[in-house]
C-alpha cells in the first residue's frame, strides 16, 4: 500500500497532518492531499474530496474531527480504498463498523508516523 490520501491535510508544516505526510512522502509513499480550501499542497494538486481523486487510493489517512468520519468512511468505501486510518484523538465507532463490514483495514486513534517508525 503506497498511495495515501490525506483528508484534512494542512499546508502549515507545523501541523501534524503536514509533518506526518511529509515524513511518509520521504519514506517513498505517494501522498494525495484532500482539503477543499487548498488548490496545492507540497507543490502538488489538492483535491476537494476523496471522490475527486482519479488515482487508486490504498490508505485514507484522516485528520478531521470525529463527527466528520462517517461521511469520509462512506467515500473511502466508494473509491475502493484498502485501509482507513484515523489519527490520534479521532474516534468513531460507527465508522469502525462501516469500514470493517466493507472489508477495509481499520485503525482508530493512532499515529501513522509513530507506527511506521516502530516497524521500520
Amino acid at each position: 500500500m503506497r498511495n495515501i490520501a490525506v483528508v484534512g491535510i494542512s499546508p502549515k508544516q507545523e501541523r501534524p497532518s503536514s509533518y506526518v505526510s511529509l515524513y511518509m512522502k520521504k519514506q517513498g509513499y505517494r501522498i494525495i492531499s484532500v482539503n477543499p480550501k487548498e488548490k496545492k499542497i507540497f507543490n502538488e494538486k489538492c483535491y476537494s474530496s476523496l471522490l475527486d481523486i482519479p488515482n487508486k487510493i490504498d490508505i485514507v489517512n484522516v485528520f478531521r474531527r470525529s463527527e466528520y468520519v462517517v461521511s469520509i468512511t462512506r467515500d473511502a468505501i466508494a473509491i475502493g480504498a484498502k485501509a482507513l486510518w484515523l489519527q490520534d484523538g479521532i474516534i468513531n465507532e460507527e465508522a469502525s463498523l462501516m469500514a470493517k463490514e466493507a472489508g477495509l483495514l481499520f485503525v482508530m486513534n493512532d499515529c501513522l508516523l509513530r507506527r511506521h517508525k516502530e516497524l521500520f
